[in-house]
């Protein structure tokens, strides 16, 4: 009987080499042609934003009252404000303001979230069980409220580091009550990492807690924080925001979207495109961001079918 080995010699050949997680990630991330685009979106948003002063010849709070009120022109694209302020300007300005308070929120509640579900997964019990009491307590307090309660109580704060114009401490307060859905979400991934056979090994050859949750535990787990930090990005933009409209926020003279469309309520008839803008950017910069988290989801799921149309 004929060896199949020896009758196809080039079969091993035509076998598809194995890909890598990253070529995989990459190959399902570039399907989905709505997350290209919105990262292509999001990233001209953040370099102008970053670049402003190189994009625009007019300073973030130069006056000049006799162009109030102007409309969208070749002169100001974005119109001019009720002291005859650049809005192009102001809202690139403010973009910094946003954008930084929504990333500096994120990395508190990611440091917080990711410490309490580790910790809470891996050690059980009751260790475990006191942190799940906390992560309830929080998640049943009226965060809105207390959100406007701490603001109002950082405002009566005389120390530098809490000024009206600050940015810090409203990135912290926003922090500290958004981290419980991460905290749930790296408990539930946790759990299932440490009865896997690496981790028990790690256990039996006397590796210490810390380095199996750090080596071992935690980037396994990095796919579901990932996509978790990506959403939770856009609702801490979309949190200051509200606040800011509030006039609860990031106060004046520092701009952001949200405390510039609180200054235009008494103008949406006569200038609407005083809080067009800003609204606009913050419905675009929350929209690429949920499309962005959409993919990432899709692309570092296993059960993702490569190619799917929707």
């Amino acid at each position: 009987m004929t060896n199949p080995t020896l009758a196809l010699p080039g079969a091993a050949l035509l076998q598809p080499k194995p890909q890598s997680p990253s070529r995989i990630f990459w190959r399902r991330f570039t399907a989905n042609w709505r997350a290209i685009v919105a990262a292509v979106v999001l990233g001209l948003i953040v370099l102008a934003v970053i670049f402003a002063p190189l994009l625009t010849p007019y300073e973030r709070d130069a006056q000049n009252l006799r162009n109030r009120f102007q409309p969208p022109s070749a002169a100001h694209w974005m119109g001019t404000d009720d002291l005859g302020r650049d809005l192009f300007t102001r809202v690139l300005y403010a973009g910094r303001a946003s954008l930084t308070v929504g990333g500096l929120s994120v990395l508190v509640s990611l440091i917080v979230g990711v410490t309490i579900g580790l910790v809470s997964g891996y050690f059980g019990g009751w260790v475990d069980s006191s942190l799940g009491r906390v992560t309830e307590i929080f998640l049943s307090v009226p965060r809105l409220f207390v959100l406007i309660l701490l603001t109002v109580y950082l405002r009566l704060l005389d120390t530098p580091w809490a000024q009206p114009g600050t940015i810090g401490p409203i990135a912290v307060v926003i922090g500290l009550f958004a981290w419980m859905g991460m905290a749930r979400l790296v408990r539930a991934s946790t759990l299932e990492m440490r009865e896997r056979e690496f981790v028990t090994a790690a256990y039996g050859v006397g590796a210490s807690s810390g380095r199996i949750l750090l080596t071992h535990i935690l980037p396994n787990v990095a796919s579901p924080i990932i996509v978790a930090v990506s959403l939770g990005l856009a609702a801490a933009i979309l949190t200051e925001s509200g606040l800011s409209y509030l006039g609860l926020g990031v106060q004046l003279p520092t701009p952001t979207w949200g405390n510039m469309l609180s200054q235009t309520q008494t103008y949406l008839t006569t200038a609407p495109w005083l809080a067009l803008f800003p609204g606009l950017m913050i419905f675009i910069v929350v929209l690429c961001i949920n499309y962005l988290g959409d993919a990432l989801r899709d692309a570092l799921d296993p059960r993702t079918i490569v190619g799917k149309k929707g």
